[in-house]
């Protein structure tokens, strides 16, 4: 048997897993089904936004210095109406302070800041097929007909996370409760200079300045309902909507439609597989927290596979350590996204009264994170 700790997934869970682990002594591989740091087919050429806790997550791992040089800082957040009248902000920098400043950065960026200097075995493209947990470790199924044993086997693999079967019998997948799916898509920026959203009765229409010069920007339902799958939705949808709208509507790039999906697994270990990130526990991006907690969750394992303590309990102590935490914001999520499918004539003069409140719920006890 090797035994070594294999990562299924080499996206930010798996990249931050793996370097978290190698950091501690602990031998890692890894097995990505797309190449290196793929990340998620077509999803590369986008942004991806980082509350405070990520970056408390990433500095913890090592990549502070070099995640200050990537993308800007957003110091300010901006809810709008669908007309464009400011319901309520937020100073994102006073909130979490200068060591924790949110950022938004490309996500290709990220994943070859997570890989820079990573030396451990990669097999890529290497697609697991099947994990099935054995005495002191687990076997793992390639779809070539190979198969290995491993000590310890991290499913950091996504909502379509194959480790899961090890784990659960429950699927544990669900649609968000906010929308059916998004759009994401990067544009020149249109003279936007925090983290803006407009929402309306149909959707919610937000953008985040990667720099001067682009946009990050997300659009998606705002009642569960389905949701396009062409552009022309995104006409129909936000057509109406004020200028900086409008702008990113004739000049988008690198668009991607897709699904949004939660997980809500009964567990995340048995035996020795674990898992971690989306595949654990896939949120909505209401809180933009998806590499945040995935980040959290490598660095809790990697500390308890490297305390001497046993491999067979590790993943009962990792589920003990993370549960409450990513409850809280499986909660904090459910909570925004019934409140966004109030009608219209309730939801915005509510929001300046509840709206910082709920800001505030949701991120005040994520500014702090201990470790193993």
């Amino acid at each position: 048997m090797d035994d070594s700790v294999l990562v299924v997934g080499g996206g930010i869970a798996g990249l931050a897993v793996s370097r978290a682990l190698r950091e501690r002594g602990v031998p890692v591989k890894v097995a990505e089904r797309g190449g290196a740091g793929s990340g998620g087919a077509g999803s590369g050429g986008l942004a991806i936004n980082l509350p405070g806790n990520a970056i408390t997550a990433l500095t913890a791992l090592g990549v502070g210095d070099g995640l200050r040089r990537l993308g800007r800082p957003t110091g300010r957040r901006e809810y709008r109406s669908a007309r464009g009248r400011l319901l309520f902000a937020v100073d994102e920098d006073a909130f979490w302070g200068d060591g924790a400043r949110p950022r938004c950065v490309r996500r290709e960026d990220l994943l070859a800041l997570l890989g820079d200097g990573l030396d451990v075995t990669l097999s890529a493209p290497a697609t697991v097929s099947r994990v099935r947990p054995v005495a002191g470790g687990a076997e793992v199924h390639y779809a070539g007909g190979e198969r290995a044993k491993h000590g310890f086997v991290v499913g950091a693999d996504g909502v379509r996370s194959v480790v899961r079967a090890a784990v659960t019998d429950r699927a544990g997948t669900r649609s968000s409760l906010l929308s059916a799916a998004s759009w994401r898509f990067m544009a020149p920026n249109p003279g936007v200079d925090c983290w803006t959203v407009w929402s309306g009765a149909g959707g919610a229409f937000l953008l985040i300045p990667v720099d001067d010069r682009e946009v990050y920007g997300y659009a998606s339902g705002v009642r569960g309902g389905p949701i396009g799958d062409t552009p022309e939705w995104l006409q129909t949808t936000f057509g109406d909507y004020p200028s900086p709208v409008r702008a990113v509507l004739e000049n988008m790039t690198s668009v991607y439609h897709s699904p949004i999906e939660e997980v809500r697994a009964p567990r995340w270990s048995s035996g020795r597989c674990v898992l971690i990130g989306d595949a654990a526990h896939a949120t909505a991006p209401v809180w933009a927290q998806g590499a945040a907690l995935a980040v959290e969750d490598a660095l809790v394992l990697a500390g308890l596979l490297a305390d001497g303590s046993p491999w067979d309990t590790a993943g009962a102590r990792f589920e003990q350590r993370r549960r409450d935490r990513v409850t809280h914001v499986q909660d904090a999520t459910d909570r925004f996204s019934r409140a966004a499918g109030l009608p219209i004539w309730l939801r915005n003069p509510l929001m300046p009264v509840i709206g910082p409140r709920v800001y505030r719920e949701a991120y005040s006890s994520l500014r702090s994170f201990e470790l193993p």
